[in-house]
């Protein structure tokens, strides 16, 4: 199996350290916008060589691991150039965009958009990690599209890293993300920013922040050059979420300005129900 890798951050050289594990007999290349990273992946064995454009024919699949404002901008010409055997597989936090984009090219069926819900807050090749995708989703969009022989290839790939497949339309995933993935960056985000806008006054409140705090910061050391595009994609999603959420925190403002204790109580316990939804999530 020949793999080619477009973005060698955490999740493409996490995808090529898995799938050298899995696999036996697989030749994976890959390049990076990033000089030191591409370098860093090489001499770590992450891949075996720098991808030239004119192998792309010769994979049988071509991850783009790459922020989604630059999937936009090279996907039409990355299809323009690949065989009729190999697939290129987007690895994108927003779908619609992408896949309104390459409606009407010509190697459509060549394309496949996905997006693992897997990561962390560190970025590079020197944060891979095989174990990544274990037990993690893949999401599928628009699978009737991408012609059955590559998509099948495709999802027993995904299958042998060890990952469960969901499919969804497009937009149904834009939706969703923006509520369990994208609303969580930016509250970890403001959350980060609130402090530090204190900590100017009160030095002290970083000597006070426990575990809570450093776990629900945590995603606010995520790349801004990866996130602020997906934002800037799936804006209305995540404008509806925000007005939800905004809501949500007028409303316990509300509730500790005028002493409710138990409605304060009462809702908290409720919003406890979401260990059950969350049950098996690692």
């Amino acid at each position: 199996m020949n793999i080619g890798v477009i973005g060698l951050g955490l999740i493409g050289s996490s995808l090529a350290l898995k799938a050298d594990e899995v696999y036996n007999d697989i030749y994976i290349c890959g390049e990076d916008i990033n000089e030191s990273n591409l370098n860093y992946a090489i001499e770590n064995r992450i891949i075996k060589n720098k991808i030239q454009e004119k192998d792309y024919s010769e994979l049988d699949i071509l991850f783009l691991a790459i922020p989604v404002d630059e999937i936009l901008n090279v996907l039409d010409k990355i299809l323009d150039k690949v065989g009729e055997n190999t697939l290129v597989v987007d690895l994108g936090s927003t779908k619609s965009p992408i896949c309104d984009l390459v409606s009407s090219n010509q190697n459509r069926s060549n394309f496949l958009a996905a997006h693992p819900i897997a990561g962390t807050e560190f970025s590079g090749p020197m944060s891979a990690d095989s174990s990544l995708f274990d037990n993690k989703t893949i999401i599928l969009c628009e699978t009737e599209k991408t012609e059955n022989r590559l998509l099948s290839s495709a999802k027993e790939f995904f299958l042998s890293i060890g990952m469960n497949i969901k499919e969804m339309k497009p937009d149904e995933h834009d939706k969703h993300i923006a509520y369990v993935s994208h609303l969580s960056h930016i509250t970890s985000f403001m959350l980060g920013k609130t402090v530090m806008d204190k900590e100017k006054d009160e030095g002290t409140i970083y000597d006070m922040a426990g575990s809570g705090f450093e776990s629900t910061v945590r995603l606010g050391k995520s790349s801004p050059s990866m996130w602020a595009p997906i934002f800037y994609q799936n804006k209305t999603n995540i404008i509806d979420a925000l007005d939800e959420y905004l809501k949500n925190i007028k409303n316990f403002k509300y509730l500790i300005e005028t002493d409710n204790l138990s409605e304060m109580s009462k809702e908290m316990k409720e919003i406890n129900g979401i260990k059950n939804i969350l049950k098996g999530i690692k």
